[in-house]
């Protein structure tokens, strides 16, 4: 089975705005690293760090752009995620990985450059 209809499931989750939300989609023990920022470990601490991160987004859209997986079930996901902070908008272009187990998301890793966020409310 494929894992990429999780990993589109997962970004789904995202447009809810709610940090538990996407967080029950990732296992216990998820760790979570947004390269430019300090790894996260856990859902509890997730949890936490999205709601630092999303702050007042009110939408949130992942545009894939690219997406594939590896033999040993990585996907690999090219894409540009658009947040909306009340009329602020801020298009962020992000490479990211990701791990399952079980159907959960274990390893997340996103890549990209923090300079868009200046002026945001968003870390």
């Amino acid at each position: 089975m494929s894992n990429i209809p999780l990993t589109l499931a997962f970004f789904e989750a995202w447009k809810s705005c709610d940090p538990d939300t996407i967080a029950a989609l990732m296992s216990e023990d998820c760790f979570y690293h947004n390269v430019p920022m300090e790894p996260v470990v856990g859902r509890p601490a997730i949890v936490e760090f999205l709601r630092g991160f999303l702050g007042d987004a009110e939408t949130v859209v992942f545009d894939v752009l690219a997406i594939a997986e590896t033999a040993n079930g990585t996907v690999l996901t090219e894409r540009v995620d658009h947040f909306d902070y009340g009329g602020r908008t801020l298009a962020l272009p992000v490479m990211g990985s990701f791990q399952f187990r079980d159907g959960l998301v274990t390893r997340w890793l996103d890549y990209f450059d923090m300079a868009p966020f200046a002026g945001t409310a968003a870390p």
